[in-house]
C-alpha cells in the first residue's frame, strides 16, 4: 500500500501541510508507504491544451504527454494506492498551483464520451483537505460548498471511489499577529483556535489518513 499526499500551499510547515502529514501518519500505522510531495517545489504548468492525451492511438493517449517537473509525480501517484490533496483556499479557491495540478492529473483520464467516462489504469482512494482563515458559516455564506462538490465529483469519476473529505475552518495565519497588519481577525481568538480546534482537525487528518490505507481496491 502507498499513498502520496500533495501539498497545494506554499508553506511546508503550517496548516495544510501539518494536516497531510498527520493523514500519512494515520496511513503508515495502517502499514503504508508514505510520500509527500510540496508542487512549489516543483516547476511545472498546467494543462497547455495539446490534446496529446486524447490522440486516437497517439503514444500518449491516456497520459499527459507534456513533459515538466509534474510528469515523474503523476507517475507515481497513478502507481500508488491512495492520493490526498491538500490546499489552504485563497480567494474562494483552491491555490493557483492545486488547481494547475488537478487540471493535469484529471484530464489525461477524461474521455470525451457521453456520458463522460474515465481511463485511468486503476482505481484510487481519494481524499482532499481544505484550510481556510473563515469559519464553516462564513464559507457557506460565501459558496465554498459547490467547489468542494466539484472536486469530489471529478475525483469519483476520474479514480473511482467517493472521495474522503476534510475542512479545516478558521484556521491561524501567523504566529505573532504583532508583526503584520491584520485588524481583521482576532488574535487571542485565533490562537485559542490553534490550541483547541487545530489538534482536532489532526486528528481527523490522522483517522482519515488510516481509513484511505484501509480501503480495498
Amino acid at each position: 500500500m502507498k499513498v502520496i499526499a500533495i501539498n497545494g500551499s506554499p508553506r511546508k510547515k503550517w496548516n495544510t501541510a501539518a494536516l497531510l502529514g498527520k493523514a500519512l501518519e494515520g496511513a503508515a500505522a495502517q502499514g503504508a508507504e508514505t510520500e509527500l510531495v510540496h508542487l512549489y517545489d516543483l516547476d511545472y504548468k498546467g494543462c497547455v491544451s495539446c490534446f496529446a492525451c486524447k490522440v486516437r492511438e497517439g503514444k500518449s493517449y491516456g497520459t499527459c504527454g507534456f513533459i515538466d517537473g509534474l510528469t515523474p509525480v503523476l507517475k507515481r501517484i497513478i502507481e500508488a494506492d491512495a492520493l490526498i490533496i491538500g490546499s489552504p483556499i485563497y480567494f474562494g479557491s483552491v491555490t493557483g498551483e492545486t488547481r494547475s495540478f488537478l487540471e493535469r492529473l484529471l484530464f489525461q483520464y477524461l474521455t470525451y464520451t457521453v456520458p463522460y467516462a474515465s481511463i485511468a489504469p486503476k482505481k484510487l482512494a481519494t481524499g482532499f483537505i481544505y484550510t481556510m482563515n473563515v469559519t464553516e458559516e462564513q464559507s457557506k455564506a460565501y459558496g465554498y460548498g459547490p467547489l468542494f462538490d466539484s472536486h469530489a465529483r471529478y475525483l469519483q469519476l476520474i479514480f473511482g471511489h467517493q472521495p474522503e473529505s476534510l475542512c479545516s475552518f478558521d484556521t491561524c495565519q501567523v504566529d505573532d499577529y504583532s508583526k503584520v497588519v491584520i485588524e481583521s481577525f482576532d488574535p487571542a481568538h485565533k490562537a485559542q483556535r490553534r490550541a483547541e480546534a487545530f489538534p482536532l482537525d489532526c486528528q481527523r487528518a490522522y483517522d482519515l489518513g488510516a481509513r484511505l490505507a484501509g480501503k480495498e481496491p
